[in-house]
């Protein structure tokens, strides 16, 4: 698990309620997780893009941003002069075994529902926590890389698109290589 205290990282300062990483919640846990768990305020019969309907959505809060998490985790490791230990291949094998603590969260359970209906809160805040620990690592790897995840993100999903056109791949699972003209 990545070594992190509440306040380094979420960038607040000593006026500002911390987050606790016991599994329980002050004021600002639960206005993030509120914000998080019900997403945007969408009218429950709206239509969206990808079929689903409106009670169904979900969507990420707008803050922090990439940036904002790459200057929180910066100011973060410099503070413990950690960068020295923080070199790209460090940076993926801590990235590669926070994914595998992930992993373990979904071990044996077979398949999972979205929304995680049958999971308790304590099991939703260690998948939190693990998930935010391999995106940490990995805005950390880009930064330490020099690629501008935000953009290497729009620039793949524009391939994708090219790879994957929705009117050949519609419904199917198959491998762009698998496709014909």
């Amino acid at each position: 698990m990545m070594a992190t205290n509440g306040k380094d990282a979420c960038g607040l300062n000593g006026d500002e309620p911390s987050v606790s990483l016991n599994g329980t919640s002050d004021t600002l846990a639960k206005k993030s997780h509120t914000l998080v768990m019900n997403g945007a305020a969408t009218q429950p019969d709206s239509k969206l893009q990808n079929g689903r309907t409106g009670a169904e959505s979900f969507t990420f809060t707008p803050e922090p941003t990439i940036e904002d998490i790459r200057r929180m985790q910066a100011e973060f490791t410099d503070e413990r002069d950690w960068n020295q230990f923080h070199q790209p291949r460090n940076l993926l094998l801590a990235m590669v075994g926070e994914v595998g603590e992930v992993s373990e969260l979904f071990q044996w359970r077979g398949e999972v529902a979205e929304g995680l209906p049958n999971w308790t809160e304590s099991e939703r805040e260690q998948l939190a926590q693990e998930l935010s620990d391999v995106m940490i690592y990995l805005v950390e790897l880009a930064e330490k890389c020099h690629v501008d995840l935000p953009q290497a993100v729009l620039r793949k999903m524009a391939l994708n698109r090219l790879k994957y056109p929705a009117s050949k791949v519609h419904g199917s699972a198959k491998k762009y290589t698998e496709y014909k003209d």
